[in-house]
């Protein structure tokens, strides 16, 4: 490797627009180490696609730099950038095997047949598809079409690996089965990954980090755990995993807490102050579900309010109460399928609490 192994990817205030006015990517700034897996993740129209375009080189950058291992490649050609690259409709040639639609990218770098030879093998084992080179891309389900697609990127040992939504197309138990199996992967060989998708629970299971898109800006980069514990701005607290919102006015700032007065009801609530304005300013509360206590002790749970059950759903390990809180009757709270707990009933009054570390205090 030529550059700084924890810089092997930069980004360097990269900006894309299509019609030279409005700006799809704005000022976009990271370094991806060499190794890791890299996911961005985002809804529809958020830049996160347009910023993996760039770096494939299927699209250039308005303004800024690419840095690949220490080199710019903004005039490189896309061939020429040795990145393997899978794609949601898997990409493969319809009328070569399998063994020959992996073959194709070591025939374009003249590779002897030899080598050829051996590194299909090794690829199609790699994702226990060792015994299907001489199918055609029709005679295979879709899991294993992905397969070979992802094996079809990694052939040639490329020093990157980008991934565009490769899972879109797969049934629900299946996609969960690429995830571990893609990430299994990267584990194994160790190669550098950068994966788009806009699918939450996708980008938690499979990401060393993870970058949140909307509007074309990066609203936070953390590890996995970081971002659904620590979320910087509301938008990343609704996006990453199921979230509670409760509105509300700032009412005091004690070093690290403060005080908020909800909306809809006379209670006040202590909470981390993570993203607010000054005092008399709007906020919103974020508290997981799995936060949230019945019949809380008032020693551990300082924020306590009434809550009326308006819907039970039993989930196996869980029912998944929702209920009306300060005027939100989308209020989830999460009750562990213990016999220790009375069952809920629909319709009644309950107390319920959270501690002040598990409520933050966010943009309004």
């Amino acid at each position: 490797m030529g550059g700084n192994p924890d810089q092997f990817v930069r980004f360097l205030n990269v900006q894309k627009s299509y019609d030279g006015e409005t700006l799809v990517v704005k000022n976009f700034n990271v370094d991806i180490a060499a190794g890791e897996f890299l996911t961005m993740l985002g809804p529809s129209g958020s830049g996160k696609t347009t910023c993996l375009m760039m770096l494939a080189g299927f699209e250039a950058a308005t303004h800024g730099d690419i840095i690949l291992d220490g080199q710019s490649i903004n005039n490189v050609a896309p061939h020429k950038r040795d990145i393997g690259m899978v794609f949601q409709n898997y990409a493969l040639f319809p009328h070569m095997t399998v063994a020959e639609n992996l073959a194709f990218p070591l025939k374009v770098r003249k590779m002897s047949k030899s080598e050829i030879d051996r590194k299909v093998k090794r690829a199609l084992e790699m994702v226990q598809l060792g015994h299907f080179g001489s199918r055609r891309p029709a005679q295979l389900s879709g899991g294993q079409q992905q397969r070979v697609a992802v094996a079809r990127a990694l052939v040639f040992e490329p020093k990157l690996v980008l991934m565009d939504e490769p899972l879109g197309a797969l049934d629900k138990n299946l996609r969960e089965e690429m995830q571990y199996e893609i990430k299994h992967i990267h584990e194994d060989l160790g190669v550098t990954m950068v994966y788009v998708t806009h699918d939450q629970s996708e980008a938690l299971t499979m990401s060393d980090r993870i970058a949140v898109f909307e509007d074309g800006i990066v609203q936070q980069l953390a590890t996995p755990d970081q971002l659904y514990e620590k979320p910087e701005n509301a938008f990343v607290a609704g996006f990453i995993g199921e979230n509670n919102r409760l509105h509300g006015q700032l009412k005091s700032v004690e070093g690290d807490t403060c005080s908020v007065a909800l909306e809809g009801s006379d209670g006040i609530v202590k909470a981390l102050k993570v993203n607010v304005d000054g005092v008399g300013g709007r906020t919103t509360l974020s508290i997981r579900p799995e936060r949230v206590v019945l019949d809380p002790d008032s020693d551990q749970y300082p924020n306590r309010c009434q809550a009326r059950v308006e819907e039970l759903i039993y989930l196996g390990d869980h029912i998944r109460a929702r209920m009306t809180v300060s005027g939100n009757s989308n209020f989830i709270t999460k009750v562990p399928n213990t016999q220790r707990h009375t069952p809920l009933k629909r319709g009644e009054v309950v107390n319920i609490g959270w501690a002040t570390e598990d409520c933050r205090a966010l943009d309004a």
